[in-house]
């Protein structure tokens, strides 16, 4: 089968497309033929090789080869002791350790966060109901929200940004948004009230107040944020911070004053695609799809998605034919 494949952290130019082995499902393993993947915030960070990354995703080079957190595809074959999944099935799933899934076949443990796709949904909108919207059900779900509460989302348009956007608007919150100019009809029909142009206004200088702030792209801090909190307000963001200092942040402020910083730590991956699943179920949550690659452009895929100006979800197509 063919496979991007890569051996040192750093560049996409390190990818390779390589003929390598369809893997051999175990008892407790299915064996999927992938139809798409996404290309994400999570991939890149895995082959860019943080030390926070490199901790779990091997110290001095990657454990594995080939790339892919999430995918969407056909079960071809099971192991003998996998009574909920039978080939022919239509699935999906996320980790964010990895998968490898950049590849036409994956074998995955049945018990991993994996799931039938809903009738009706295509690969594509399977696939991007995935790693953007573990993350921001892991937003959601660190605070206590009721109707009408003020929140802002700085980068409205991207993978988590958007999901947000439309998360918020599921719990009946007034929602203030930025993104670029060319995008400003696209996050008022995801459910913004209020969308700032961050490219001729600055979403500090103002004096409205917000119970939250949700930094969807990492690009702001608290020490700058709290400004435009409401005591008892409420600071996430989707990274670190410049100095790593969230973590540490919202250990400090349980303590310190009246505004808070989360950090939204990741968990429970077969609980998000659940609660997506019955968004979706109701027409209350769509995904954001930006471009489509074939996995031979890989490398141009990364690319694109490492440059911060992808609007939802890049969208890998593996197996451009395959079957169903």
């Amino acid at each position: 089968m063919k496979a991007a494949y890569y051996t040192q952290y750093g560049s996409p130019d390190n990818f390779s497309i390589k003929e390598v082995e369809i893997p051999f499902p175990g008892e407790n393993d299915l064996l999927v033929e992938v139809n798409t993947t996404t290309v994400n915030r999570t991939d890149c960070a895995i082959l860019k090789g943080s030390w926070l990354m490199r901790i779990f995703t091997g110290l001095l080079k990657p454990q594995k080869a080939i790339p892919g957190t999430d995918f969407a595809g056909k079960v071809i074959r099971t192991g003998k002791n996998v009574t909920q999944f039978k080939p022919g099935d239509r699935v999906f799933g996320f980790d964010d350790m990895g998968l490898l899934s950049h590849a036409q076949f994956l074998a995955i443990n049945c018990n991993k966060a994996i799931s039938h796709i809903p009738v009706g949904l295509s690969y594509e909108e399977a696939v991007a109901s995935l790693e953007t919207v573990h993350y921001a059900v892991n937003f959601i779900n660190k605070i206590k929200t009721h109707p009408g509460q003020k929140v802002l989302i700085n980068g409205a348009t991207g993978g988590i940004g958007s999901v947000l956007v439309q998360l918020s608007k599921y719990y009946d919150l007034n929602i203030t948004a930025t993104c670029r100019t060319e995008h400003l009809d696209l996050v008022k029909q995801l459910g913004a009230y209020r969308v700032i142009d961050y490219t001729k206004e600055d979403f500090l200088n103002t004096d409205e107040k917000f119970d939250f702030v949700f930094d969807a792209v990492g690009k702001s801090t608290f020490g700058k944020c709290k400004a435009i909190l409401k005591d008892g307000g409420i600071y996430i963001s989707s990274e670190l911070g410049p100095n790593a200092e969230n973590p540490f942040l919202a250990l400090i402020t349980k303590f310190t004053g009246s505004k808070k910083v989360k950090f939204p730590i990741p968990f429970d991956t077969k609980a998000s695609i659940q609660f997506i699943l019955d968004l979706i179920a109701k027409g209350k949550f769509k995904p954001v799809i930006d471009r489509r690659y074939s996995l031979e452009e890989v490398k141009e895929a990364f690319r694109y998605v490492a440059s911060g100006q992808k609007v939802g979800n890049v969208i890998l197509m593996v197996n451009k034919n395959g079957r169903g």
